[in-house]
């Protein structure tokens, strides 16, 4: 069986080396993954720098870096993933997207439009719990969201985890929530 094609959105520290280990990981298992840099060369030390870095270039501007990237690729059907503020634009594409194969997202989710609608679409949300950023009460409500949007979704949560656990270069990570997180996600995968 072919692997699917990924496009793997970074979080708003940039493109970092965790996002080229997760790309390589499955790539390692099969798939093809594309990973654009959406910042084009610049990262950020802390959430904050990155949250500004974000704000200076813009979140019209990034989203439309991002359809730019994902464009030459998304004929053949493109899985969207992507980390935290990474998985929103991954989410926003992907709902836009009547191709998408599926939906992988890192600790992060997006607002949903009311009129969004797809075809059953495969969705895996991996996130800490609690996080700070994705409280429970919002995932409670994303996900009926999701549902009547018509995606087939799935949360795995991760009891003590930080916001970015899979990232080793963080005081969020947590390897062990790390090294389950990727395991659900490739067989996730290989199942689309």
């Amino acid at each position: 069986m072919d692997g699917m094609d990924i496009i793997l959105f970074h979080s708003v520290y940039g493109l970092r080396p965790a996002v080229h280990a997760a790309a390589e990981r499955l790539r390692a298992a099969g798939h093809q993954v594309h990973v654009p840099d959406l910042y084009e060369g610049q990262t950020a030390g802390t959430a904050e720098e990155g949250q500004a870095l974000l704000d200076r270039i813009g979140r019209e501007e990034l989203l439309r870096r991002a359809v730019v990237a994902a464009a030459p690729h998304s004929d053949k059907g493109l899985v969207y993933a992507g980390f935290s503020w990474g998985g929103a634009v991954a989410q926003n594409l992907a709902l836009g997207d009547e191709k998408a194969r599926g939906l992988l997202l890192l600790h992060g989710t997006s607002d949903i439009a009311e009129d969004a609608a797809v075809d059953e679409l495969p969705v895996q949300l991996h996130v800490a719990d609690p996080d700070p950023f994705e409280s429970g009460d919002w995932l409670n409500t994303w996900y009926l969201q999701m549902q009547r949007a018509g995606a087939d979704v799935e949360i795995y949560r991760y009891p003590g985890a930080g916001h970015l656990y899979t990232d080793p270069e963080l005081p969020d990570y947590d390897e062990t929530a790390a090294e389950q997180t990727w395991k659900v996600a490739v067989g996730f995968l290989a199942t689309l």
